[in-house]
């Protein structure tokens, strides 16, 4: 009998983890190779920062082209003057987005890490005004903590401008890569796990 409700607790704790996990559960072989695809990356990237940024910036004026192409052809189908003018400013935005990046790719790099050292301000100062409301917990002084970490990665962005654009959103790139990579690797080693 209670050999009979461990065989029980254990399918129900299979199920729980089976949807806990999604279509992960599925295809654990297929999670696992992109995991390792985009470690791989990762690695390439942080070991060649600045071919990463310039490969990362045509791959962005790619799908800015494909986005305008995609926007156009809408464009095209619908009816109505004001629907079409709309979607045909953003088609050709879009485009010429895409192309400004493709022919200039230095200063499209620079608009970047400009974008992501305003990131890096924003957050910083909108965490350091939510540590100061929350002061009187305990756990405020890890906002102010994050929020310091924050601004400080702006001011070192800032510090290396525009030398810093040639090699910093590859870097990022990169380490978002790895860390995503290895996060999925250990869910597609979870999932594997009950498809055994």
């Amino acid at each position: 009998m209670s050999e009979n409700n461990t065989d029980l607790s254990a399918t129900q704790l299979m199920a729980i983890r089976s949807a806990v996990l999604g279509a992960a559960a599925k295809v654990p072989g297929a999670l696992i190779g992109m995991d390792v695809l985009f470690i791989v990356l990762g690695m390439i990237g942080v070991a060649g920062q600045t071919l990463f940024s310039f490969v990362s910036i045509n791959i962005v004026g790619a799908f800015l082209i494909l986005a305008g192409a995609l926007q156009a052809s809408h464009a095209m189908k619908s009816h109505g003057w004001k629907s079409v003018g709309i979607q045909m400013v953003l088609a050709v935005m879009y485009l010429v987005a895409g192309l400004f990046t493709w022919l200039f790719p230095i200063p499209s790099l620079e608009v970047i890490t400009l974008w992501l050292a305003a990131i890096f301000f924003v957050t910083g100062g909108l965490r350091l005004l939510s540590a100061f409301q929350h002061r009187h917990f305990q756990e405020w002084f890890w906002l102010l903590l994050s929020s310091a970490i924050s601004i400080l990665m702006g001011v070192l962005i800032m510090n290396g401008y525009p030398q810093s654009s040639l090699w910093l959103p590859g870097l990022l790139i990169a380490i978002e890569l790895l860390l995503q990579g290895w996060s999925l690797l250990f869910l597609g080693l979870a999932a594997r796990s009950i498809t055994k």
